[in-house]
């Protein structure tokens, strides 16, 4: 496969190689906490809540942000960690507990879910430092800037990616971060945003990437096609060499990206990938769009694109350029809703809200920058993301009854049957403070209220919780407290109630199921 050439960079990139060197950040004015939701395809799949509903920490090194995620209940406590400062190898530490399974020398969210990392106040910067994540679910990165990370020389992270993504990893949700490298790989770096080996649903919008041999990929190899869909807008791609990104077998939507100076390449979808491409402004640049450096086809479905000097090469055996001319050859359908702005004015309200310390500002989808209302957090005690009603029954039939049941954490003398016998009497507990239980049917069920009921003697003692489809791994809601949850109706076979804290020992005495 032909490789991308190492980034020429001009002598205005020289500030830039300095301030990365030194730790010095340019113009970083004070930035929300935190933003609107998520959009495009994070937005699916149970949705992409990040630490909503769990406690709220500061951290100003990369060890404290290590220390915040170790220090939970559990590896799925929600938790929201505002980071201020400049994180680096040197102060990023590993460190051991139940919430976590960290690495030093690096920002590592493995095997963890419901985490949300953002830069607040003067700003957070990472510098030389990359954030991975793996075996994760429900993340979200938000107003952080990660910079010249490198996979040889001095120091190394990350395998040389900015944001790297892999292994079972999905709804994650990137935003307003500005991703930056210093050259290609000849220089050291390798990818700003990477997705391999199983990573789902995820969304990076109003970022920056910069000054990179290349912007990122979805799928490692030509053999690693089980990843996507992706959603990609609102993002600022300049001096990039290629992988814009470049999709092997995945699905991603691509719309309103300002896309200045890609020296070799662009979006690049090939062994099946497959790009709805929306009313997005390439500006001086090469081949801006196609299969490039294989022989393994790839698809796009273009309109509204506006093209700004664009060069087009001659199409090869290992080369199909989409233009001069691009024209759609597939159709790809979107399942969630998306306003475009026009292609005309991408430029101007890219610029004005991409990127991190920018006020989390975003298009108003008339190209007019806005900022969205700010989601409040608190550091000192939890807030939920769906309340429980009182624990009287709902109406209608309760489907547990005859059902079966199955979970995790089981304690000695209790047993999953005691949620679904219609006996207050008699309960399940997990062995420790936290655990689930799952009711489950032979055949797929419309389920969209479940109702809670906890044991005499163990009232409130249920903290945060998160309900699960069984059948995906899918979140369809997390609060905290028992009683009666409600939630889009699901067609599933099994449905899982996840206690992920608590006040004491939780105790269940009954997990009704409605319709």
């Amino acid at each position: 496969m032909r490789k991308p050439v190492a980034l020429r960079l001009s002598a205005a990139l020289g500030t830039l190689a300095l301030a990365a060197a030194t730790g010095v950040v340019l113009n970083m004015p004070t930035a929300s906490a935190a933003a609107a939701g998520a959009t495009g395809y994070a937005t699916q799949n149970g949705g992409t809540t990040g630490g909503a509903g769990g406690t709220t920490v500061k951290a100003t090194t990369g060890t404290q942000i290590h220390q915040a995620l170790c220090a939970r209940a559990a590896t799925s406590t929600p938790i929201t960690i505002q980071v201020e400062g400049t994180i680096t190898v040197g102060n990023t530490a590993k460190v051991s507990g139940t919430g976590c399974n960290t690495a030093a020398g690096v920002i590592e969210l493995k095997g963890i879910s419901n985490v949300t990392l953002v830069g607040v106040g003067a700003g957070a910067v990472f510098d030389q430092i990359g954030i991975h994540i793996r075996q994760s679910s429900n993340i979200i990165v938000q107003n952080v800037t990660v910079q010249n990370v490198k996979k040889s020389g001095s120091p190394t992270s990350n395998g040389g990616d900015a944001i790297g993504m892999e292994s079972d990893v999905h709804n994650v949700w990137v935003d307003h971060a500005t991703l930056v490298a210093s050259g290609g790989e000849s220089e050291g770096y390798d990818g700003l945003f990477d997705m391999k080996d199983s990573t789902k649903y995820v969304t990076l919008s109003y970022s920056v990437l910069r000054n990179s041999g290349r912007g990122g990929l979805v799928g490692s190899s030509d053999s690693d096609l089980a990843n996507g869909p992706v959603t990609f807008h609102h993002n600022r791609y300049e001096n990039i060499d290629s992988r814009t990104p470049l999709l092997r077998g995945a699905t991603a939507h691509i719309y309103n990206n300002y896309y200045v100076s890609l020296n070799e390449s662009g979006i690049n979808p090939r062994a099946g990938g497959k790009a709805k491409v929306d009313n997005n402004y390439f500006k001086n640049s090469k081949d801006v769009l196609g299969t490039f450096y294989t022989d393994l086809p790839g698809y796009w479905q273009v309109a509204g694109n506006i093209f700004d000097n664009v060069t087009w090469s001659q199409p090869g055996d290992e080369n199909n350029p989409a233009g001069p001319n691009p024209t759609s050859n597939t159709t790809v359908s979107i399942p969630y809703a998306y306003t475009l702005d026009a292609a005309s004015c991408v430029p101007s309200i890219v610029t004005a809200t991409a990127g991190a310390n920018t006020g989390l500002k975003v298009s108003d989808g008339n190209c007019a920058a806005t900022t969205p209302t700010a989601t409040p957090t608190s550091t000192s005690s939890p807030t939920t993301s769906a309340s429980p009603t009182a624990t009287s029954s709902p109406g209608g039939t309760n489907l547990s009854i005859g059902a079966d049941s199955d979970g995790s954490s089981k304690a000695s003398g209790t047993s999953y049957g005691n949620v679904r016998d219609g006996d207050t009497g008699t309960y399940w507990s997990p062995s420790g403070s936290t655990g689930s239980v799952s009711i489950k049917w032979a055949s797929a069920t419309s389920v969209s209220r479940i109702n809670i009921r906890e044991a005499s003697g163990a009232t409130g003692n249920i903290g945060s919780w998160r309900v699960l489809n069984g059948d995906t791994g899918a979140v369809l809601t997390s609060g905290s407290g028992a009683g009666v949850i409600s939630f889009a109706a699901t067609s599933l076979k099994k449905v899982t109630f996840e206690i992920t804290s608590s006040a004491a020992a939780p105790k269940v005495a009954e997990f009704e199921t409605y319709a």
